[in-house]
C-alpha cells in the first residue's frame, strides 16, 4: 500500500504555469480563430476634440468577412514588433541606462545608508523608505528595482525587530503604490494614453491625489502589521525562518558602505538629468524617442562620471538591455493581437458588443467594470506594457461609446495593472523579490490579500470621482 501511494504522489503532475510566451501565441491563436467566427464590422470614424480621431457610436455597420489564413497569422507577430518599435526602443533604453546608474553603486549605497540612517528611530524607516521607492517608480516605472531594495533592507528589518514579511511589503507596497499613480510612467500611462490620442502625462494632478491617498493606505497597512509583529515576534508567520537568518546575520555582520566622490557626482548628474526630461516632458512635449535618448545620456554621464570604463558602461547597458529582453518580446507579441484583430476587421465589432452589454448602466459602473477587467487581465498578461497595448485599442474607443472619458479608461488600466502585480504569483519580479527575502508566497498573500482589497475598493472609488466630475481631457 505504501508503495501504491508513493507512486501515484509521483504520478501527479504539479500545475506549472505555462510560459507567457505560451500564453500570448495561444491569445494569437484564438484571435485568429474569432476572425472565422466573430462578423467583420467598423464603426465610421470622425474628427473629435483637437482633431484627434474617435468614434461615432451610431455608425457601427457589418462589413464583409475577413479571416486571417495561417500565413497572415505567423506575419502578425513581426508586424506586431514593428508597430510596436518605439516601446520596445525605449523598454531597452529605460532598462540599458539604469542598470547603468546601477552598476555605479550609487543605488545600493544610498537606500543602505539612508536605512542605517534612520536605524535608531526605528518605525520611521517603513514610511521614509516607502516614499522614496513609490516616487522612483512614479516617474520611471521599474518596479524590477525591488529585486535591489530587498536584499538590503531584510538585514534592517530583521535588527530592528521586525520580520521578513515587512521588509518585503516595504519595497513591494511602496513600489506597487507609486508604479500604480504613474506620474510619468513610461510603460503604462504613457503608451496608454498615446494609444487613447491623449496628451502625453496629462491629468498629473489628479494622478497625485491617487499616488498620495494609495501610498498612504499601504504604509499604514505596513506600520499596523511592523508594530503587531515588534510587540509579538511569535505572530510573524516567519517567526522560525527569520531566527535563523538573525543568526546568520550575526555572524555575518553588517557593514555599511560609503558613497565615494565620484559616486556621489554620478548619482547627481543622474537627478539632474532626470528633472531635465521630466521638465522637456511636460515643457516641450517630448515624446517616447527624446525619453529613450534621455535614458542613454543618463546612463553614460552617470557612469563616467562615477569612474566607470567605457567597456563597463556599454556591458552594463547590454546587461540593462538583457534583463528587459523578456518584457521587450512581450510588447511585441502582445501588439501582433492587436494587428490580427486589425486585419480581421473585427475590432469595432468586439467594441460594439461590449458598448451593447454596459449601455443603460451609469459610466461610472462601466469605469469600474473596466477596472475589474484590466485587474483580471493582468494574471494573464503580467506586464504593464504588454497588457496596455492588447487592452487600450479596445478600452480607449469603447470609453467613447459608453460616456466614459478616455483619461479615466487609462486609469482604470494602471489601478488594474499595478496592485495586482504584487499580488499575482505570474508577476516574475514580484515572485524573484519574495525569494530573495525568503519569503513563501502563500504566507505573502494572506498579509497581502486585505491591503490588495482596500486599493482596489479605493481604486474603484477614484474612478467614480473620475467620471463624475468628467475627468479628462476627452
Amino acid at each position: 500500500m505504501k508503495n501504491e501511494t508513493t507512486v501515484k504522489e509521483q504520478g501527479k503532475k504539479k500545475f506549472e504555469m505555462p510560459h507567457i510566451f505560451i500564453i500570448l501565441f495561444t491569445f494569437l491563436a484564438v484571435m485568429a480563430v474569432l476572425t472565422y467566427v466573430i462578423p467583420a464590422g467598423e464603426y465610421d470614424r470622425i474628427a473629435g476634440p483637437s482633431g484627434r480621431m474617435m468614434i461615432d457610436p451610431n455608425s457601427y455597420h457589418v462589413i464583409d468577412s475577413n479571416p486571417i489564413n495561417l500565413l497572415q497569422f505567423f506575419v502578425a507577430i513581426p508586424k506586431g514588433f514593428v508597430e510596436a518599435a518605439w516601446v520596445i526602443v525605449l523598454t531597452f533604453c529605460v532598462g540599458g541606462g539604469f542598470v547603468v546608474v546601477k552598476k555605479t553603486g550609487i543605488i545600493e549605497v544610498t537606500v543602505q545608508n539612508l536605512a542605517h540612517k534612520l536605524a535608531d528611530k526605528g518605525i520611521i524607516i517603513i514610511p521614509v523608505l516607502m516614499c522614496t521607492f513609490a516616487i522612483i517608480d512614479a516617474f520611471i516605472g521599474m518596479p524590477e528595482l525591488c529585486m535591489v531594495y530587498v536584499p538590503i533592507i531584510v538585514p534592517l528589518a530583521l535588527a530592528l525587530g521586525f520580520d521578513s514579511i515587512t521588509a518585503a511589503a516595504i519595497a513591494l507596497c511602496g513600489s506597487a503604490a507609486g508604479f500604480t499613480a504613474a506620474l510619468t510612467n513610461p510603460f503604462t500611462v504613457g503608451i496608454g494614453q498615446k494609444i487613447a490620442g491623449l496628451p502625453l502625462y496629462s491629468g498629473v494632478k489628479y494622478r497625485i491625489v491617487v499616488l498620495v491617498v494609495m501610498l498612504t493606505i499601504g504604509i499604514l497597512f505596513v506600520l499596523r502589521y511592523a508594530r503587531k509583529v515588534k510587540a509579538n515576534p511569535t505572530l510573524s508567520s516567519m517567526y522560525q525562518e527569520d531566527l535563523i537568518k538573525k543568526e546568520q546575520l550575526k555572524k555575518d555582520g553588517n557593514v555599511v558602505r560609503k558613497a565615494t566622490t565620484r559616486q556621489k557626482l554620478g548619482g547627481l548628474s543622474a537627478g539632474l538629468l532626470f528633472i531635465v526630461l521630466v521638465f522637456g516632458v511636460f515643457k516641450f512635449k517630448w515624446d517616447m524617442p527624446e525619453i529613450g535618448a534621455m535614458f542613454i545620456v543618463i546612463g553614460a554621464v552617470s557612469g563616467m562620471v562615477s569612474g566607470l570604463k567605457g567597456k563597463e558602461i556599454c556591458d552594463a547597458f547590454i546587461e540593462g538591455c538583457h534583463d528587459v529582453l523578456v518584457g521587450a518580446l512581450i510588447v511585441g507579441l502582445a501588439r501582433g493581437i492587436t494587428v490580427i484583430m486589425d486585419q480581421g476587421m473585427i475590432i469595432d465589432t468586439i467594441i460594439h458588443g461590449l458598448s451593447a452589454g454596459v449601455k443603460g448602466l451609469p459610466s461610472a459602473i462601466t469605469s469600474v467594470g473596466m477596472l475589474v477587467v484590466q485587474t483580471l487581465f493582468n494574471f494573464l498578461m503580467p506586464s504593464g506594457s504588454g497588457q496596455t497595448l492588447i487592452t487600450m485599442p479596445i478600452m480607449a474607443p469603447l470609453a467613447d461609446i459608453v460616456g466614459v472619458t478616455r483619461q479615466t479608461a487609462v486609469l482604470a488600466l494602471q489601478i488594474g495593472d499595478g496592485f495586482s502585480n504584487v499580488f499575482y504569483p505570474t508577476s516574475g519580479y514580484f515572485m524573484a523579490s519574495l525569494a530573495l527575502a525568503g519569503v513563501a508566497w502563500q504566507k505573502w498573500a494572506k498579509f497581502m490579500l486585505p491591503l490588495f482589497l482596500i486599493w482596489s475598493a479605493a481604486g474603484a472609488a477614484f474612478l467614480i470621482i473620475a467620471q463624475a466630475i468628467k475627468w479628462g481631457p476627452f
